[in-house]
């Protein structure tokens, strides 16, 4: 059965911002990624994260419930000429189940609070290498940061297309997918949720970066929500396109818009004995 996400993944790929470079930094020190580690990317969309890690790891194994986005993952590690990736079907329930040899470090992206997490934890006990641990990544709110006033545009012009529910972000797809939803609630529970698993040595770590984006991508990014992607959006979609990029060049002719996103990563490994 088709997902929302299907429709929006040549859009994920291509307009979703990629993950700060201190975060891969932090993984290749606190790993020792050095070629030899098998990763696994679980929830990988389109290989946000793995297909960074690729050129570190001996093997990477991405793993998603929607096959549009192992698709687009598995288009751009051709291009990028990346031979060491396996794209999978599956989810978070399968983790046990889907024969992989032992991994050395799991990364997670925002898809985390979708699942089971407590469950997960367990299983990745069972999963992980002795040495092996886990990253989990999330965008995080700015107490007391300006927002820009572009984004109010693009949520008017939502709210006309699809209601103001849906343009909101309406229940847990919506809110995984859209980075002006951010994930202070989960981020705030996750250290307790790490502390009480196998995996208890926890550190947490924050990075703030600038992103600049020209009319396409804004319109893209919209795009590439489940919320609002072509599948919700269907004989709309090309009015949709229209309309936002004439009210984005009204609220600002110069066609590029600035906001501070915050990046927030949890390493996760067990204690030391």
């Amino acid at each position: 059965m088709s997902t929302p996400f299907a429709s929006a993944a040549p859009y994920y790929a291509r307009y979703r911002p990629p993950y700060p470079r201190e975060f891969h930094a932090l993984l290749t020190d606190r790993f020792v990624l050095d070629g030899s580690q098998t990763v696994l990317d679980l929830g990988s969309g389109p290989g946000t994260l793995g297909l960074p890690l690729a050129p570190l790891a001996d093997h990477v194994y991405a793993v998603d419930p929607e096959p549009a986005m192992l698709a687009e993952g598995a288009r751009l590690a051709e291009e990028g000429g990346l031979t060491n990736l396996s794209w999978l079907r599956g989810d978070d329930a399968a983790v046990t189940r889907l024969c992989l040899p032992r991994i050395d470090l799991c990364v997670i992206g925002r898809a985390f609070h979708r699942m089971d997490r407590e469950r997960l934890l367990t299983d990745l006990d069972g999963v992980l290498a002795p040495r092996g641990g886990l990253a989990v990544v999330a965008s995080l709110h700015r107490p007391g940061a300006p927002r820009p006033a572009w984004p109010a545009v693009v949520e008017e012009v939502r709210a006309r297309f699809l209601g103001t529910a849906r343009a909101e972000g309406d229940g847990q797809e919506a809110r995984e997918d859209c980075e002006d939803r951010e994930d202070r609630e989960d981020w705030a529970e996750l250290g307790d949720l790490l502390a009480k698993s196998p995996f208890s040595r926890v550190e947490t770590h924050q990075w703030d970066r600038t992103v600049r984006r020209t009319v396409d991508e804004v319109v893209g990014l919209q795009l590439s929500l489940a919320s609002s992607g072509p599948a919700v959006l269907g004989d709309r979609t090309a009015a949709f396109e229209t309309e936002l990029r004439r009210a984005l060049l009204a609220h600002d002719p110069g066609g590029t818009y600035v906001r501070t996103l915050r990046t927030g990563a949890a390493v996760a490994t067990r204690p030391r004995r």
